[in-house]
């Protein structure tokens, strides 16, 4: 996506940027909360600068103090119970640490913007967003120019809109328009692109790249995907434990760290090039409870580097050149806390064994006459409102054919809006279809794990209830004994049983959702975007876990995600969503290496990938309330004809021989390249 250059935009000169002093700088910050009489440690002594026209992304595990850093950057930290601050952060010259609430008021309102991840929660649902943009401009600006600027199309007609009226991509534009109204030196985005599919993602990835080339404003981007960071920043600050354990050059920390932290982080990122055939590599253990820091290097319990030394204090910020013992010097040109800093250079990347065979004895269910589930020409519509009375339809799913066969592990992908979710749910018998047939195998009712683990969750309820739920038919001491054995399974403490939802961590709350699903095993699983909101080194220990139990279990898998990576790791064929039908369907290997249809192309050209040209997917998926005719997808194809806006094409083999003929593709031009 080009964004045009707006009309009221010049690039803000100010005094910082003609001196070249930071335009924000962070020295010694700590910041403590009290929460039940216990002191939450979630920085401590971080220091920071950003340059003006910089961007910095801000990456690291939850609870790594990511976010904190940048409330308190924008002087948003909670009042009650107010947190005890230590040392300064500066913006404008004021001080956030210690000034006053109308100063940071005035700071907020002239030189600092802010994007957070849903924008949903942070726009007025009762306010049209051109109202909502208007009043963060001020006098000073034309808001049909603001959200012209982020790349709203008919941004008049956009403005009359409220928020629920828009999608993920566009509410996230607006807020991007209310961010930058002021023309502000810095902007905090705070996992702004998280809850997007690839296409979107891209999109806003090309607008804040294009928004700081051209109007000089910084950015501090906080995110757990070292692709986004690497698509996007010019400096990584690599944080741990509210500290910095890493930062330098964008390039140079992403292609040779220095850090244990940062190496590990980066073997655990899933990309299309990872290794199908075996396990991710993970990171040991979880992150450390701010609540009870060790004493020295917050790292070295999960650290294959670390010695007694590590221990005895925090390790500083040195230079991160390291020679090695050849006197070579490596590393890059920032700095790095551990005393350990260049092993990781030298020490081969841990591989885990290969993949065994599914088992199709454990669970035994189905045949391949009647597989786990089969959809022959499923359709699902919804009636909308719209305005008092009016009622129009919503085509979620058209004519859908897909078969799953035993022990096999299939991922849907797509953009927001595609069907993947009401086709999960047609498939789990909550939603029933209009027309079409579902066949399901033996094996009893499929079994779904959500993207929120914790909301699927009854709060009050144990873990051990939960999951002794799903086996009532058995005695009280076979389900205690069930619970603890299916615990051990998925990796977690017979404890665990005796805890509440809300006591785990995000990644217990995953692991244990997985136990209650297999619990009793099914013959398929329903996986709803599992691991989008986890971050990089919890989501290759969920998808390296769910392998596992699909292997040792016999189970069949549908997975649903945006992530094409993930698709392509969990899956042995991937099938392609547009607009309510499937687009294409084939082996993993062969839809991600060779995809034959234009949309499989443009989504896997905007997987952030470091090094590569990426080119955004332009515009927006149409409407599923009025499809357009012929091949939904082209409105948006650059190879379109006039036959594609005539006639529907069908799933078909390739005439290409690259691929073989269960390789299958509804597209009238899948021949070109």
């Amino acid at each position: 996506m080009t964004v045009p250059a707006p009309a009221f935009v010049d690039p803000p000169v100010t005094a910082d940027a003609v001196a070249g002093r930071p335009v924000a700088t962070i020295c010694d910050l700590d910041v403590t909360f009290r929460r039940g009489g216990q002191e939450v440690r979630a920085l401590r002594g971080v220091s920071l600068d950003v340059a003006p026209g910089e961007i910095v992304g801000l990456v690291g595990e939850s609870g790594s103090g990511k976010s904190v850093l940048g409330l308190s950057l924008l002087g948003l930290l909670p009042a009650s119970p107010a947190p005890t601050l230590a040392g300064s952060a500066l913006i404008a010259g004021v001080d956030m640490v210690t000034a006053t609430p109308d100063e940071r008021r005035r700071v907020r309102r002239s030189h600092l913007g802010a994007i957070f991840q849903d924008p949903m929660t942070s726009l007025d649902p009762t306010m049209t967003v051109g109202k909502q943009v208007a009043e963060a401009a001020g006098d000073g600006e034309d808001h049909l120019d603001l959200l012209d600027a982020v790349g709203i199309p008919d941004p008049a007609r956009r403005a009359r809109s409220y928020p629920h009226q828009l999608s993920g991509g566009l509410r996230q534009r607006v807020m991007i328009a209310m961010a930058i109204a002021g023309n502000p030196g810095l902007v905090i985005a705070d996992e702004p692109t998280t809850a997007l599919d690839v296409s979107v993602q891209a999109q806003i990835l090309s607008l804040l790249r294009d928004l700081c080339d051209r109007t000089g404003t910084s950015f501090l981007f906080v995110t757990h995907d070292l692709g986004v960071a690497a698509q996007l920043a010019d400096r990584i600050v690599v944080m741990y434990g509210g500290r910095v354990a890493e930062t330098g050059p964008a390039a140079a920390v992403l292609g040779a760290p220095v850090h244990p932290y940062t190496a590990a982080l980066l073997r655990s990122r899933l990309t299309l090039s990872s290794d199908r055939s075996r396990p991710l590599a993970t990171l040991p253990g979880e992150p450390p409870d701010p609540r009870d820091l060790p004493s020295g290097c917050a790292f070295a319990p999960r650290c294959d580097f670390a010695v007694d030394a590590c221990g005895d204090g925090l390790p500083e910020l040195t230079p991160a050149t390291i020679a090695v013992d050849s006197g070579e010097i490596r590393g890059h040109e920032g700095s790095v806390a551990c005393l350990r800093a260049g092993e990781t250079l030298l020490a081969a990347a841990p591989e885990h064994e290969p993949w065994g065979p599914v088992s199709l004895t454990l669970a035994g269910y189905g045949t391949p006459e009647r597989p786990p589930v089969r959809l022959d020409g499923v359709t699902k519509s919804f009636a909308v409102r719209q305005g008092f009375k009016r009622s129009r339809t919503l085509h979620a799913l058209r004519g859908v054919d897909l078969e799953i066969a035993v022990g096999e592990s299939v991922a849907l992908v797509g953009e927001s809006g595609s069907g993947k979710s009401t086709l999960l749910r047609v498939v789990a018998g909550l939603l029933a279809p209009d027309s079409g047939r579902v066949t399901s195998g033996e094996g009893g009712t499929p079994q779904i794990v959500f993207q929120d683990a914790g909301a699927s969750m009854t709060p009050w309820l144990t873990v051990g209830d939960l999951l002794e739920e799903r086996v009532l038919d058995r005695t009280r001491a076979e389900r205690r004994q069930m619970t603890a054995e299916v615990l051990k399974l998925v990796g977690l403490s017979a404890e665990v049983a005796e805890a509440k939802p809300k006591q785990l961590s995000g990644g217990q709350r995953q692991r244990a959702a997985l136990a209650r699903a297999v619990i009793k095993p099914p013959a398929l699983l329903l996986c709803d975007e599992p691991t989008s909101a986890l971050d990089v080194s919890l989501a290759a220990t969920v998808l390296n876990l769910i392998g596992r139990l699909r292997r040792e279990l016999g189970m069949a898998v549908l997975f649903v995600t945006h992530d094409l990576s993930a698709a392509r790791l969990v899956a042995d064929r991937i099938a392609v969503m547009y607009l309510g039908r499937i687009v294409e369907v084939g082996p993993a290997d062969d839809v991600i290496d060779r995809p034959r249809h234009p949309y499989t192309r443009a989504l896997l050209g905007a997987v952030p990938e470091p090094g590569a040209v990426h080119v955004p997917l332009p515009g927006d998926p149409p409407s599923a309330i009025d499809p357009p005719p012929g091949c939904a997808f082209h409105p948006r194809c650059a190879l379109a004809t006039d036959a594609c806006s005539q006639e529907d094409p069908v799933l078909v083999p390739s005439p290409s021989l690259i691929v073989g003929p269960d390789h299958v593709t509804a597209c009238h031009h899948q021949d070109r390249d």
